[in-house]
């Protein structure tokens, strides 16, 4: 956790700091500046577009009796992608920009749901001897431990 932190809040803004003095030696400074503020605002407008139509999609699915978990994550996708947006610099507004992207949000998704399921222990609670049969039930119980829990072990 430590080192991700480290990443987070240190090797990002270098990162960004670096590939803006390039650009800016490259095309000047008050052009970059603009490009900078400009992929903020047209960002921004994209999320807020996404971000409109991923909640009208869960109102839809919770109309019609169904979880929106993937449109859930979708949602989150997009908050990140508008915080990497309003961050200054090029990488961040890339990052987030592909985010919006509805096909790379997919394998986004994808990728966090592989991440999640990883760590998570599922028991189903329908079955022969549960006394809940299969299919009709809105019971799902589940058992979630920590990986750190499983060290401790």
């Amino acid at each position: 956790m430590f080192f991700q932190l480290l990443f987070l809040f240190t090797l990002i803004p270098l990162i960004e700091l670096a590939v803006m003095i390039k650009v800016g030696g490259i095309i000047g400074i008050g052009p970059t500046i603009a490009m900078v503020l400009a992929a903020g605002v047209l960002g921004a407008a994209l999320a807020r577009h996404e971000g409109l139509r991923t909640l009208h999609g869960v109102q839809a699915d919770v109309a019609a009796g169904r979880v929106p978990g993937d449109r859930i994550i979708d949602a989150l996708l997009i908050l990140v992608a508008g915080v990497l947006l309003i961050a200054p610099g090029f990488v961040t507004d890339l990052i987030g920009v592909l985010l919006l992207i509805p096909p790379v949000r997919v394998l986004a998704r994808g990728y966090l749901k592989k991440r999640f399921a990883a760590r998570f222990t599922i028991i189903s609670g329908a079955g022969p001897n549960s006394g809940h049969p299969r299919g009709q039930d809105d019971l799902i119980d589940v058992e979630a431990r920590s990986p750190q829990d499983s060290e401790r072990s």
